[in-house]
């Protein structure tokens, strides 16, 4: 268990962040650590791993590739299954479940290439075991399998962490359309205020004015005092055989030492109360209700909460939420209003945030994740960055905008970091 290749799955556009966070996490670099499409590959150990899932803010998974090899059908996804050593990850008293991938495969059945896959690593046990075999669970299973398809290769991971890992355990309370934890890292990330390989935030202050359950405010706060990314759940790796008691009990240890309190200020406000009163109750849960000064507001009205800082936000849009507040009705009107060109989902909402934010929050940089391309024109600003990033299906972009006040004019080039 000393030399594994991982696979860590990321949402797009959040690959080169993924890596940073992965070296700094096991030092490893050059050809042990690779940034592909959609995720990252490393050479590491066992504790390793445990320890990426622990800490990993960006990753949805951590796999162990267990085979790489060329295939042209369903026998031959068979033969690749049936050789790998199943016996030494887990038991056949042990439940099991295989999901299945594909990119430009093939094979005309996805189902019929599963069930393949299923049989070859139940016949191995059979094999192995004196014809005792695990059983399938699809909503719980004790160990997940992963098979992926492209034109004319499979791979075959061994899943790590159980529940993806954007769920940290602390979100009981959340609204019609929750940001992931991951994105919300990524968004930290991707403007600065975080550094994803060496851990350490910016000493400026963070606001999300359209804060929702709070994920935005919770995962800074999180990361300012050192909490790891996974402290509050549960893993996969529990259930396989390689798992140590002790050893992973040392990783928490550590983990758990590294904990501070933090003296960056962090701010949340969203017009719903109701919604406050869920991110107060998160915030509790994930430990940091003493780092966060949550309150109700609409954003189009809400001052400044600290001389200067960074707005984080990923404001509602069609395929989220409805804005609400003053913009609410002017939202709606717009949205009635063909041929406008302005109002697009947030009607006059933007265009009054950029005012707002011109007048009374001078010196402040702010990023908003959004679906428009055309948001700064909506908004009557220039930005001096946009980051693409998927949220889920929809393709987004982090834009930045740096507030001058009384003026729509742009940050010089090297302002933008």
């Amino acid at each position: 268990m000393n030399d594994l290749s991982f696979f860590l799955p990321c949402a797009a556009g959040v690959e080169e962040y993924l890596a940073q966070e992965v070296h700094g996490l096991t030092g490893r670099s050059g050809q042990d650590l690779l940034t592909l499409r959609g995720g990252v590959r490393v050479r590491a150990d066992w504790r390793d791993g445990l320890k990426l899932n622990l800490h990993s803010r960006l990753a949805q998974r951590v796999l162990v590739e267990l085979a790489h090899a060329p295939y042209r059908n369903e026998n031959d996804l068979y033969t690749i299954a049936n050789a790998v050593a199943w016996e030494i990850w887990f038991t056949p008293k042990q439940t099991f479940k295989i999901e299945t991938t594909a990119q430009h495969s093939p094979l005309q059945s996805l189902n019929f290439a599963t069930l393949r896959i299923k049989d070859a690593v139940a016949d191995r046990f059979r094999a192995k075991a004196n014809g005792v075999r695990p059983s399938i669970e699809t909503q719980w299973p004790d160990c997940r399998i992963f098979a992926h398809l492209t034109t004319d290769n499979c791979t075959l991971y061994i899943d790590t962490s159980g529940e993806p890992l954007f769920k940290r355990g602390w979100r009981q309370d959340k609204g019609d359309a929750p940001l992931k934890e991951t994105l919300a890292a990524a968004m930290l990330a991707a403007s600065g205020w975080w550094n994803p390989e060496t851990g350490e935030v910016a000493k400026a202050p963070l606001y999300d004015p359209c804060c929702g359950s709070g994920t935005i405010a919770i995962e800074a706060a999180q990361i300012a005092s050192g909490i790891a990314a996974g402290s509050l759940r549960r893993f996969g790796f529990e259930k396989l055989l390689p798992f140590q008691p002790h050893v992973w009990a040392a990783i928490q240890k550590e983990a758990a030492n590294a904990q501070h309190a933090s003296d960056i200020a962090v701010f949340g406000s969203d017009v719903s109360h109701r919604m406050v009163d869920f991110a107060e109750r998160n915030a509790e849960r994930a430990g940091v209700a003493g780092a966060i000064e949550f309150r109700g507001g609409d954003a189009l009205q809400r001052m400044p909460p600290a001389e200067g800082g960074v707005i984080m936000l990923n404001p509602p849009y069609g395929e989220r939420i409805e804005v609400g507040g003053v913009a609410r009705f002017g939202a709606r009107e717009a949205a009635q209003t063909p041929g406008d060109g302005e109002g697009g989902d947030g009607g006059d909402f933007f265009p009054q945030l950029a005012t707002h934010w011109k007048k009374n929050y001078p010196g402040w940089t702010a990023w908003v994740l959004t679906p428009d391309l055309k948001l700064p024109k909506q908004m009557r600003l220039k930005e001096s960055r946009r980051v693409p990033m998927w949220n889920g299906p929809i393709e987004c972009r982090l834009f930045r905008f740096d507030m001058v006040r009384g003026s729509n004019r742009a940050a010089p080039p090297d302002a933008a970091t």
